[in-house]
């Protein structure tokens, strides 16, 4: 099926009155003790729409989604699927309605094979199962929305944008209408995440509908035909894309006008701090996924990190954590030798990291949020007195923490993984950020939250910057690299290909570089 033109279709398909919505809610309300997560909300979403949600971390999408998805019940309100009345009592309720959603952290089982994926969780299931039967059809469910899957493939064989759309074809394989998307670009490149827009378009023009919950606020106005806007808990606003543009979006999710970036810095004379040279690690696999790179970073510089996903960007942060071994060449901060060591050993030579995946590898979701708040910190004081914890100095580091980053928790002692994604990372960044690191490794720190929080995150990065802070800067969006970046290097097959200055380089440029094209072949691709 051919991929079709975005945003042409009809304004009247989705502001009809007439048209019954395949979902609606109805000033619906949700509380959690004397915390109102939404208020009077109404919000639906017809055949054949994709109906983007958008707003702030804590705005009260994900509360709303879970009573779209049978996780939670409406305190107020009404639920209602294809005109009829609806109260799910669990997950499973809504599933059989026909809702189906893909979260941010995928619920696969990395050994299985595509097909055996889709059989768990099925209400019931034959004793002798066809296989290949189940695999055909998904071949077919495959070909028809471009989602290109191989039934076959163990999960763990596939990248991220394809495990992502092994959750869609689970929905499609059982039969869903209804198709609740939240955060589907924040763990894609920008080809992948072009690949998805053109897979939900497909399906909102084979009649189903869906709910795009996002950030991003670009991919937002081109995949929508309509955007509700959530603020403190409250629908602010919806409005018909194609009428829309990014800084009213912008506005009416924070309440305010957005800062604009300052301009790049040329700082050619300031000392090297990270200095990483002819540096080689292996990939957990076969081979190299850094191989012979060599890079440095000066005080008061954010150096970029440009690359499509598994060119050794992950394996590069964790060498230069102490995550990895490197198996040769050598990383110095401020002169000192940082490799062949620990996390805890590079932290004390003043490396703050801020991970790739805040769950795995940034935070212990069992545990409280002081506790988190303390993990980097528990050594020192003021945090210790000698052998001992200080348990008032952590109280009282942690409140700081969510009062200077603007973490919504209802207390210090609630469970990390009870957070959203956005809080989540908030909580890392004001961990990290403290005590004035010397080097800072930031690997997609805006990944999942939303657009003032990114401006904070943007901000509070600068900052350390003009405070003589080295700053590595790895992400996969070119807009925050351009935005944030003195100077960008790109990623290619593990090594450096280039290193540019952002206020001299252009989009397409990156992009070229990224796809291993070199500067003097890009004239013939432009």
């Amino acid at each position: 099926m051919s991929t079709p033109v975005l945003g042409t279709r009809a304004e009247s398909a989705v502001t009809d009155p007439s048209v019954v919505p395949a979902i609606e809610l109805i000033d619906v309300s949700k509380r959690f003790g004397s915390v109102t997560a939404n208020d009077h909300i109404s919000f639906d979403v017809r055949t054949g729409e994709v109906h983007a949600l958008v707003g702030e971390n804590g705005a009260g999408k994900s509360t709303l989604m879970s009573m779209v998805s049978g996780l939670y019940r409406p305190d107020d309100g009404q639920l209602r699927v294809g005109g009829q009345p609806r109260a799910f009592r669990s997950p499973r309720d809504a599933i059989a309605a026909g809702i189906g959603m893909v979260y941010q952290h995928f619920m696969l089982v990395d050994t299985m094979t595509v097909t055996e994926n889709m059989l768990l969780g099925l209400p019931a299931a034959p004793f002798a199962l066809n296989t290949s039967a189940i695999a055909d059809r998904l071949r077919g469910l495959s070909a028809k929305f471009g989602l290109d899957v191989n039934p076959d493939a163990p999960i763990w064989q596939l990248s991220v944008g394809q495990q992502q759309r092994v959750e869609i074809l689970r929905l499609l394989f059982r039969e869903a209408h209804i198709i609740v998307l939240d955060e589907p670009t924040a763990v894609l490149t920008p080809l992948e995440a072009d690949r998805l827009i053109a897979t939900v378009r497909i399906l909102a023009a084979s009649g189903y509908a869906i709910i795009f919950i996002s950030h991003k606020l670009d991919e937002v106005l081109r995949v929508a035909d309509r955007i509700t806007i959530l603020r403190h808990g409250r629908s602010v606003a919806t409005l018909i894309a194609s009428k829309s543009n990014r800084n009213d979006l912008a506005r009416m999710m924070v309440g305010r006008e957005l800062a604009p970036a300052p301009p790049a810095r040329i700082l050619a004379d300031s000392p090297e701090v990270l200095v990483v040279d002819h540096l080689s690690a292996r990939s957990d696999r076969a081979g190299l996924a850094v191989d012979d790179l060599s890079l440095s970073v000066r005080a008061g510089e954010i150096v970029g990190i440009a690359g499509v996903a598994g060119n050794g960007q992950r394996e590069l942060v964790e060498t230069l954590t102490g995550l990895r071994q490197p198996v040769s060449g050598s990383i110095r901060i401020n002169g000192a030798a940082a490799d062949r060591t620990n996390p805890g050993t590079i932290a004390g030579l003043g490396l703050a990291h801020i991970p790739e995946d805040r769950l795995a590898t940034g935070l212990a979701g069992g545990a409280s949020l002081e506790t988190n708040a303390a993990l980097r910190h528990y050594r020192s004081r003021p945090l210790t007195r000698g052998p001992l914890l200080r348990r008032r100095a952590m109280a009282a580091f942690a409140d700081r923490i969510i009062r200077d980053h603007d973490v919504k928790a209802p207390n210090r002692r609630i469970r990390v993984r009870q957070l959203s994604g956005g809080n989540q990372q908030k909580l890392i960044i004001g961990r990290e950020l403290a005590g004035e690191p010397v080097v800072i490794v930031a690997s997609y720190p805006t990944r999942g939250v939303d657009i003032a929080a990114s401006e904070a995150i943007h901000r509070r990065l600068r900052v350390h910057r003009d405070r003589g802070a080295a700053v590595l800067l790895v992400s996969e969006d070119l807009e925050e690299l351009r935005l944030l970046s003195d100077r960008i290097a790109v990623m290619v097959g593990g090594r450096i290909v280039d290193t540019i200055r952002t206020e001299t380089s252009t989009l397409p440029q990156i992009g070229l570089l990224m796809a291993g094209i070199a500067p003097g072949d890009q004239a013939a691709h432009a």
